[in-house]
């Protein structure tokens, strides 16, 4: 394992955090008079049932829910600072950091500790016994397994270069995923500005990569011109598939976007639904049905936190790799 990939994926975590951060703080609203801006800061936390577990994980609020005590059950909610909105051509954008934002600083903050600790120790471990052991083995095994059968065969010839790109994809969004799971935690990545700011870093490298790899030749990739066919035909084809190929640049992380965020969204809603039944029908002997549903579902959850950043991942490099290669 290259720990220069480690630590570049380390690096880049740090500039997708701060992408997906302002897009899930940034709320746009119209600009109205400081009073009505006090006003709305009076109660920034949600209102949930005492009995809703799930609702918190899935919505953004400016609260962070914290355990109380000695009822550790019931969440004690601590609002987060509210800062004086930015206007902007009388539009006023809300940058004050939300539960979202911080789960996403919280990501990426563990990836970067997990990276870097990995790193060094594959490196201390290496120049001592010639081969990495424990931690560092298993986060090996797992970059190993997306460069060498995810990475490099989908990201073409000379396609390293991007490898920390599809790295720091996958070990965000996995943190990101997991943390959604976890009690007092939120899934930033159940917010629709969160994937699709994820999704709109993957279409500038996709482009970026094209003209990189093609230099003019990236205009075929927006214009359909094809040599090969008679003249007339030619033309026709021109003016029918070059309206489908540029749908295409932006269907492809549109569906980024969509995938991760219904995924991660739908799993919480489905378990919502299966606690509910117990209060649905009010009647003791049904609880142990629908907590056992419940508890299967969070479990495969927790696999669809790993396979939604492996898709990820996956599609990324290839959409780089198929620009690369448009010829």
């Amino acid at each position: 394992m290259k720990t220069s990939s480690l630590l570049k994926s380390a690096a880049l975590v740090l500039a997708l955090f701060g992408a997906s951060a302002r897009a899930a703080a940034q709320e746009p609203v119209r600009a109205e008079p400081s009073a009505n801006v006090a006003a709305e800061h009076a109660s920034p936390c949600e209102e949930y049932a005492p009995d809703d577990i799930v609702s918190p994980h899935i919505t953004d609020s400016h609260c962070l829910e914290l355990p109380s005590f000695p009822r550790f059950w019931v969440p004690h909610e601590v609002p987060l600072p509210r800062w004086e909105p930015i206007v902007v051509g009388g539009i006023s954008f809300d940058m004050s950091p939300t539960r979202h934002v911080v789960m996403l600083l919280l990501a990426s903050t563990l990836v970067c500790l997990t990276l870097i600790l990995a790193a060094r120790s594959h490196r201390r471990h290496t120049s001592m016994i010639g081969r990495p052991k424990g931690f560092s083995n298993g986060i090996e095994a797992m970059v190993l397994y997306i460069r060498q059968e995810v990475a490099l065969p989908n990201l073409g010839h000379h396609g390293e270069g991007y490898v920390p790109f599809i790295l720091t994809l996958f070990w965000f969004i996995l943190f990101a995923n997991l943390l959604g799971l976890i009690p007092y935690g939120s899934t930033a990545t159940g917010n629709i500005a969160v994937t699709g700011t994820l999704a709109i870093i993957t279409f500038f490298m996709v482009e970026i990569a094209g003209i990189r790899a093609n230099g003019i030749g990236y205009l075929n990739t927006i214009f359909y011109w094809n040599k090969e066919l008679p003249v007339g035909v030619r033309e026709f084809m021109f003016l029918l598939m070059t309206p489908v190929e540029i749908i295409g640049k932006f269907s492809k992380p549109f569906a980024l976007a969509i995938r991760l965020f219904a995924n991660m969204t739908a799993g919480h809603i489905v378990v919502l639904g299966m606690i509910s039944l117990i209060f649905a029908f009010k009647n003791i002997w049904i609880v142990p049905a629908p907590l056992l549903m419940a508890t299967a579902i969070m479990v495969l959850e927790l696999f669809v936190s790993f396979l939604q950043a492996f898709i990820f991942a996956l599609l990324a490099s290839v959409f780089i790799g198929t620009i690369r290669a448009h010829h």
